[in-house]
């Protein structure tokens, strides 16, 4: 069963574009990228050569002769002489690219070739990206990928592509959502929290339509991914990443959850740490959350590279790895307020990071005024507050109305409820998230 994707859309437009460059898919492993780009080559192309790095390592022989495309060409024919190279109708898909990254040096040859289209893929994990850069700037378009967004869950449920367009009706005209779509809406949003967005789960989870062994593949993809840091990270930072990587959930469970590198092992300083939690972050694995100088604009070069919070890149992986009391709670129960409200902040992170924003907080010191995210208009600086239960909200308030912040004219707050406005506040549901940035785009807050 093939899951719809974001993705798709993307490469037909870039099928379509006559002045097309070769593209490189990046995004954390096993999030779909391999599956869209088959099949989206077995809907364009008459022949797909396809090029796996990890399963066939003799492949990185092909640049033996050089870089240019019939160079190239040759060496794939070599290796297999079954391979069909037919000019405008033939796609080179080179997978795993993080095993090979030196075969982005080619892709100026063919951008300036013409003959074939490209497309590379790989995990984040252990790729240079820089290195890639170097390779191949000008000569290439990057597309970044992640696991399932809370509106392709809901393709992946069967829902049309009009039902977003029916949710952001909603938050355009503030017309709240009747007691029917609610509570749909929101049980259908707690199981996306719960499950999250990597394939293999959602699908097992839509074929057999309970959470039936989808822990179990949870887990087994956060094995992997432990895997994968053994594989690629280097000498002593192997066991430093783990350990950050294993404590992200002890932290956020806190009420402070601004990640503390001090908690991670004994005797540990920000500055043996910090390349581990960027090498996570590059690899996809984690968001991380800065806290500002100041609410005010620009965000840019407004923030503490040292005081952060961390959250994971796909909210599922988090469940996975709660412990056994609020695994039961969470899939008998569906409380989501379990971990202080870790889960509803991380979800939201999540949404902003797939909608493209970046991640900031402000935490005033030795003042209770801490606001949980902030995203930015053409003119205006927008708090957001993730409230686990609804109740009052004393720092978006103070934010509003103190007039010290001018960049801030109105707040948004998410909630287990419905749509709601009062005073410069605007309530939505959490399952709004994912709009976001389609909310803001078309209104002037």
């Amino acid at each position: 069963m093939y899951l719809k994707r974001k993705i798709d859309c993307f490469l037909d437009q870039w099928k379509a574009d006559p002045d097309r460059k070769p593209l490189i898919v990046k995004g954390p492993r096993q999030i779909g990228k391999t599956e869209s780009i088959r099949t989206f080559a077995q809907k364009h192309y008459q022949h797909v050569i396809e090029v796996n790095f990890v399963e066939e390592p003799k492949y990185k022989m092909i640049t033996v002769d050089g870089y240019k495309t019939d160079d190239i060409i040759k060496n794939i024919s070599r290796i297999d002489p079954t391979k069909q190279f037919e000019p405008s109708k033939t796609l080179l898909f080179f997978d795993e690219l993080q095993e090979f990254p030196e075969i982005t040096t080619s892709l100026k040859f063919f951008a300036q070739d013409r003959r074939y289209d490209v497309i590379c893929s790989g995990s984040m994990l252990g790729i240079n990206y820089q290195r890639i850069e170097s390779n191949s700037v000008g000569y290439k378009t990057d597309y970044e990928m992640y696991s399932l967004d809370f509106e392709e869950f809901l393709w992946a449920k069967g829902y049309s592509a009009d039902i977003a367009e029916e949710m952001l009706e909603h938050m355009k005209m503030q017309k709240p959502f009747n007691e029917l779509e609610l509570t749909i809406y929101h049980n259908l949003f707690l199981d996306y929290c719960i499950l999250g967005g990597m394939p293999a789960v959602v699908r097992e989870y839509i074929t057999k339509e309970t959470f039936e062994g989808s822990l179990d593949i949870q887990r087994q993809l956060l094995a992997d991914y432990e895997e994968d840091i053994r594989k690629y990270a280097q000498g002593v930072d192997q066991t430093r990443i783990l350990n950050v990587f294993r404590q992200i959930p002890v932290q956020l469970a806190k009420d402070n959850k601004k990640f503390q590198i001090s908690k991670v092992a004994s005797g540990a300083r920000f500055k043996d740490y910090r390349g581990c939690i960027e090498w996570l972050n590059d690899a996809g694995i984690i968001n991380i959350c800065y806290c500002m100088h100041m609410p005010e604009l620009p965000l840019k070069g407004n923030y503490d590279d040292t005081k952060y919070k961390i959250y994971f890149a796909d909210t599922g992986l988090l469940v996975a790895m709660l412990d056994e009391e609020a695994q039961d709670d969470l899939r008998a129960h569906k409380n989501l307020g379990v971990y202080k409200g870790a889960l509803y902040e991380n979800i939201v992170g999540e949404a902003l990071v797939k909608s493209g924003y970046g991640l900031y907080y402000y935490k005033r010191e030795n003042s209770t005024l801490e606001e949980d995210f902030f995203v930015r208009t053409a003119s205006d600086l927008i708090p957001i507050e993730v409230k686990a239960v609804n109740g009052r909200s004393k720092s978006l308030r103070t934010l509003i109305d103190s007039g010290k912040y001018e960049d801030i004219r109105s707040g948004i707050k998410f909630t287990g409820g419905n749509i709601g406005y009062e005073q410069n506040i605007y309530t939505f549901p959490y399952f709004c998230a994912f709009l976001l940035k389609r909310y803001l785009k078309e209104m002037s807050l």
